[in-house]
């Protein structure tokens, strides 16, 4: 094998080096730079990005507000004008009420003060000589110094005597008279009260009783699901408040109460139903009708 010595000039190849060194600087440099430049422009585009968004949602929640504001100042202004036409109705109905109330106040004042008048009058005439002794002539007894103006005593000595033995007598005959009227009023009155004590009672007396009050309950199906409990009782010898009170107890028993078959009173119901369907106007096939779900009904009372 031959061997070649050959002498290869390496300069060229270490310029070129050098220069691709150069190169490689110059590229590193500017992609150090463009990565810097890189960063910059996404924190700037990630804080405009942020900035718009907060933006929008700012904006956003503020439109919504608006919007919901809006909408209840809306139903506020509603029923504000609602609450001010209900006040101008009540105002208005106030007022009717108000002239309505003095007009029915007056007329009941007049009526009763003729009434007042009418039975005053007739009282005092029921017993006028007792009622004019109690109010004219008791009046003037006990105010008779104001009614008698003082005179100057002047007549004789010899007349004196005789004029007061006439004034002594006549006042023991008024006197006399006063004392009688008033023995027949004391006699009226004990005998008016005698009668007053034989007629009225003294006192109640209650006593407590047992009494039966027949109660009907009747069931109702309006379908397969629906069923409704009525309670009848006498509203003719009751009053209202009894009749709500027996409803009330016998609702509150219903779940309580022992159902059974009952032949007592059967064959009364019986010949009163069939009296009333004899009297009865209707059609022959409308009691044929009844007097059959009479004969197929099944109804029951309480157990003892």
């Amino acid at each position: 094998m031959a061997n070649i010595d050959c002498v290869i000039d390496t300069e060229p190849m270490a310029r070129e080096l050098e220069s691709v060194g150069r190169h490689v600087n110059a590229t590193t440099t500017a992609v150090v730079a463009m990565q810097t430049a890189v960063v910059a422009a996404e924190a700037k585009a990630a804080d405009h990005v942020c900035k718009n968004v907060n933006r929008g949602f700012y904006s956003l929640i503020m439109s919504q507000i608006s919007q919901k504001v809006a909408k209840l100042q809306s139903e506020v202004d509603s029923h504000l004008m609602q609450l001010k036409q209900h006040k101008k109705q009540l105002l208005a109905i106030q007022q009717r009420m108000e002239r309505d109330y003095n007009m029915i106040s007056a007329r009941y004042m007049k009526l009763f003060g003729g009434l007042n008048a009418n039975l005053k009058h007739r009282v005092f005439e029921l017993d006028r000589p007792t009622m004019d002794f109690a109010i004219k002539e008791l009046d003037q007894i006990s105010n008779r110094s104001l009614y008698l103006t003082s005179t100057v005593p002047v007549s004789q000595e010899e007349s004196l005597t005789l004029s007061q033995r006439i004034i002594v007598s006549n006042m023991k005959s008024r006197g006399q008279q006063v004392i009688e009227s008033m023995q027949h009023f004391l006699l009226d009155m004990n005998e008016q009260d005698e009668l007053n004590h034989r007629i009225l009672l003294s006192r109640r007396k209650a006593q407590d009783a047992n009494i039966a009050i027949p109660v009907i309950i009747a069931e109702s199906n309006f379908d397969a699901s629906h069923t409704n409990m009525d309670i009848y009782v006498n509203d003719s010898s009751l009053d209202r408040n009894s009749q709500m009170s027996i409803r009330q107890t016998v609702d509150s028993s219903l779940d309580t109460l022992q159902w059974g078959r009952g032949s007592m009173g059967t064959k009364e119901v019986e010949s009163e139903f069939n009296r009333m369907l004899a009297n009865s106007d209707a059609s022959n096939r409308v009691k044929s009708t009844m007097s059959k779900l009479f004969n197929n009904s099944n109804y029951q009372t309480l157990n003892s």
